[in-house]
């Protein structure tokens, strides 16, 4: 849903994925796909799209590099249409466009994902001075966060999974929902609260996945900050995560996951937030809340570990706020 005056990251974005659309970068017409809501009362979300892919990030070619001088970074691409454009920080107030063809340090690129989960599906790929960072820091989420502030849409919403060992480089994921996702719809348990620099940290309550919120409403970076430490530890432990950002970068859910060495798949950011895909139409046909719940069920961390999470947050949280 738009506000009043449709921002000018928002039109060009649009405007540029429906460019690839029209070309045929894209595999499929997404919006043709057929989506249900899953009897119940968690209102789990359902997709059947038979050319949707679950191996979406292609392995870079060659000795890929993300250079500043000219456009090398597309390498990891099959086609440079795949790019849409980079969002770079700048000295001025306002927003502005500016064609370029070289790639400014610590840019976040922008490319089309071609077998969309939902409308406007991309990746969000930070990019160092020398290389695609590999490991999940401040000036990255901060950056990628400031998309989402900058689109304006509260139906767009952003994407992080943790890293897997095969990992060849780190990006982001966007695309927008016609309406919030399940697990914006639960309620939470506030046991963190900064007033004076506006963040609170919230456990998702009688939700089968453990999840944390984070919130922000006036300083983002002291939230990313400390979001950063703490997907570090969990990273160190050996926890998987993943990061949802909605409602135009004010809120950021983590969900916690188990490590399972017999099944090293993990769910993606999008399924922890309640949207499934499903390539088969009986699967689809016979998906239900109880099968849906026991999926996400499986794959939490534990009551015990989630206390330790909880105490890690207020530990981190109290530092970097102080």
């Amino acid at each position: 849903m738009h506000g009043e005056e449709q921002s000018t990251l928002d039109s060009l974005f649009l405007a540029q994925w429906e460019d690839r659309m029209w070309k045929g970068v894209i595999r499929y017409d997404v919006t043709a796909s057929e989506i249900k809501v899953i009897c119940g009362r968690r209102k789990f979300l359902a997709q059947f799209n038979e050319g949707w892919n679950v191996d979406y990030v292609s392995k870079p070619q060659e000795n890929r590099v993300c250079s500043q001088g000219d456009l090398s970074f597309t390498k990891w691409m099959k086609h440079h249409e795949e790019l849409l454009f980079c969002v770079a920080s700048g000295e001025m107030t306002e927003p502005e466009l500016i064609p370029s063809a070289t790639v400014p340090d610590g840019a976040v690129l922008i490319t089309i994902n071609a077998t969309p989960v939902e409308y406007g599906h991309v990746f969000l790929v930070p990019c160092g001075s020398d290389s695609l960072y590999q490991v999940l820091d401040a000036r990255s989420l901060e950056m990628v966060g400031r998309v989402a502030v900058e689109i304006n849409n509260s139906s767009f919403c952003l994407f992080y999974d943790s890293p897997a060992a095969d990992t060849y480089h780190q990006c982001f994921q966007g695309c927008y929902f016609p309406s919030p996702l399940p697990v914006e719809l639960t309620a939470v348990n506030t046991f963190f609260r900064d007033g004076r620099r506006g963040m609170r940290i919230s456990a998702v309550t009688d939700y089968p996945i453990k999840t944390l919120l984070f919130e922000s409403s006036q300083r983002f970076k002291i939230m990313v900050e400390v979001l950063v430490e703490i997907c570090s530890h969990l990273q160190g432990r050996r926890i998987p995560y993943n990061l949802l950002i909605t409602n135009c970068g004010q809120k950021i859910f983590l969900f916690l996951q188990h490590q399972n060495l017999a099944n090293s798949r993990t769910l993606s950011a999008w399924e922890c937030g309640g949207y499934f895909l499903f390539r088969s139409r009986a699967e689809f046909d016979q998906a239900t809340e109880e099968a849906i719940v026991e999926k996400l069920s499986a794959v939490s961390l534990d009551d015990e570990g989630f206390q330790g999470v909880k105490q890690l947050c207020c530990s981190i949280a109290d530092k970097l706020s102080s």
